[in-house]
């Protein structure tokens, strides 16, 4: 399993590195900051996380770096690269694939236990998005060595989005396939100036394997 996430990993990467260079090109970069770092059920570390990305695209496909790092006195620092590719379906529709490498610093980069890759598919339809991820560790240890499935649905339905996730291992409590993630959120574009308006977003969830209920709030620049 572990070589087959590599090879998927190192052909999104080629076929990124191989666009056509007829294809419209953006390099965009953010800073999303937020009183606490939610995902997929779980909240990381504590205080609020400030969570920098850049991103280089063309056409369909996609090649960045994001990261997550907390400030308070339980760290959680995240450093991700990740490749995708999405098409587009018709009208309303869309189908996208990507490989992401999880990094969590606090060894070094080149070991191989320090990485967990997942590759995920996402297909969007009119206000609904359904997601399925598999992440594999690469360590050899009972720790680093996890193979976790995680499926996601999400609507859209007005102000409000509502996602409903699914998974076993790290994402439940006793490790077996259960619901872990109930979230609802929102988002709105408060105008400071006649020409600038900043993105704020808030959420609240609950997983109801292990009992967590969090809410949290966030801006991005």
């Amino acid at each position: 399993m572990k070589k087959t996430l590599l090879i998927a990993a190192s052909m999104l990467l080629l076929f990124a590195l191989t666009v056509p260079q007829a294809k419209a090109q953006e390099v965009s970069t953010g800073l999303d900051i937020y009183s606490s770092y939610l995902w997929r059920g779980a909240k990381f570390g504590t205080g609020a996380a400030f969570q920098p990305g850049i991103e280089f695209s063309a056409g369909g496909f996609a090649l960045g770096a994001w990261g997550s790092y907390s400030t308070g006195s339980e760290e959680a620092a995240e450093a991700d690269l990740y490749v995708g590719y999405g098409f587009d379906l018709g009208e309303n529709a869309s189908l996208s694939f990507t490989v992401t490498d999880y990094y969590f610093p606090g060894s070094s980069w080149t070991e191989s236990e320090s990485h967990y890759f997942e590759p995920m598919v996402s297909l969007g339809v009119g206000a609904f998005t359904f997601t399925a991820a598999y992440m594999e560790g690469l360590g050899d240890d009972e720790i680093n060595s996890t193979s976790d499935l995680y499926l996601e649905a999400a609507v859209t339905a007005g102000l409000v989005d509502i996602t409903l996730g699914g998974g076993d291992g790290q994402y439940t409590d006793d490790g077996d396939f259960n619901i872990c993630n109930i979230m609802v959120g929102t988002s709105k574009e408060v105008k400071i100036t006649e020409s600038f308006s900043l993105p704020v977003s808030g959420a609240v969830m609950l997983n109801p394997s292990t009992g967590g209920f969090h809410i949290a709030v966030g801006i991005s620049l």
